[in-house]
C-alpha cells in the first residue's frame, strides 16, 4: 500500500534526517527543526548521539552476543553506516529487517538494499504486529527460533498511550525466543513543563507523535527482561567507545534506555 509524500507536513523521519546532517528532507521539516532547536537547543547534539548509540549497541550485539537478526521498528530515512552495514560488518550473513510507514523511507531504502540479499523494507506501522510478522520478507530473513534483537530506537514516543507502546514491546517480545534481546530508547525529561511543551509542539507540527515520557516509563518498558550493563540510562554513556566520545551538553530531554535479554 502506497501513499503519497507530503512535502507540506514535516515528517519525524525527515527532521531527524536534517538534526543529522542529511539532505532526504524539505523546507517544511526544516523549519519545525529550527523551532525545535529555539524549544530544546540540544535537540542535534541528540540526534547525533542517538545515532551513534545504534551504531554501537549493533555491533555489540553482533559482536559479543552473536545476533546475526535484526528487526528495526521505525527506521527512519538511509543514512550513514546503516543496521544493516554495520551488522554485517562483524557477519556478512547478518539479516535486517527495517520497518516504516513513511513512503519516502520505503523509496530510499529499498533503492539502497537492492543489492543487499539479507536486508529487506518492509511498508507497515511498527504496532501492526501481526502484519509485519506475516509479511513474506520478514519470514524470509529471520528465523524467529533462533535470538533477534528488536530494536526500538527514539521511536516510541511516536506512539500515543491509547497506541500503547508497553503493549506493542511485550507482544514483540513474546513472538521471540529466548535469548534474544529489545533495544528500547525514547525521548524523557523530568520536567513537566518542558515535557508539556515539547509534546504540544510536535504533535502540532507533525500530527503523529505520542508524548515526551518520564525515565519511570520507559523503564516499565523493559518488564520481564534481564537489562544489559551498564544498565538503563542516557544513550549517550551506554558503552561509550572513549571517553573523548560526544556526550550531550545540555538536557530539555535526553534518549533513555538501554537493552534488555528475554529470559
Amino acid at each position: 500500500m502506497s501513499h503519497a509524500i507530503d512535502v507540506t507536513r514535516p515528517s519525524v523521519a525527515r527532521m531527524y534526517d536534517w538534526l543529522l546532517g542529511g539532505k532526504d528532507n524539505y523546507a517544511s521539516d526544516r523549519r519545525a527543526c529550527a523551532q525545535l532547536l529555539k524549544l530544546a537547543p540540544s535537540t542535534r547534539d541528540l540526534a547525533l548521539t542517538n545515532r551513534l548509540f545504534l551504531k554501537r549497541v549493533v555491533r555489540v550485539l553482533a559482536e559479543r552476543y552473536g545476533v546475526r537478526q535484526f528487526l528495526d521498528h521505525g527506521s527512519g530515512l538511509p543514512t550513514q553506516d546503516n543496521v544493516h552495514q554495520v551488522a554485517q560488518r562483524v557477519s556478512p550473513s547478518a539479516r535486517v529487517v527495517y520497518i516504516d510507514n513513511d513512503p519516502m523511507v520505503l523509496a530510499h531504502g529499498r533503492t539502497l538494499l537492492d543489492e543487499n540479499d539479507g536486508t529487506a523494507v518492509v511498508q507497515a506501522d511498527m504496532t501492526d504486529t501481526d502484519l509485519i510478522f506475516k509479511n513474506e520478507d520478514v519470514k524470509r530473513l529471520i528465523d524467529f527460533s533462533r535470538p533477534v534483537a528488536a530494536l526500538f530506537v527514539s521511536v516510541l514516543h511516536c506512539l500515543t498511550d491509547k497506541e500503547d507502546p508497553a503493549g506493542l514491546v511485550s507482544r514483540v517480545a513474546q513472538r521471540l525466543s529466548p535469548g534474544s534481546f529489545l533495544v528500547i530508547c525514547q525521548l524523557t525529561s523530568e520536567d513537566a513543563k518542558f515535557r508539556a511543551e515539547a509534546t504540544a509542539f510536535m504533535q502540532e507540527v507533525t500530527g503523529r507523535w505520542g508524548r515526551v515520557r518520564e525515565r519511570h516509563e520507559v523503564d516499565a518498558f523493559f518488564h520481564g527482561t534481564e537489562v544489559v550493563q551498564p544498565g538503563l540510562l542516557d544513550v549517550s554513556q551506554w558503552l561509550p567507545d572513549s571517553d573523548l566520545a560526544p556526550r550531550q551538553r545540555s538536557s530539555e530531554w535526553i534518549e533513555y534506555g538501554g537493552v534488555g535479554r528475554i529470559r
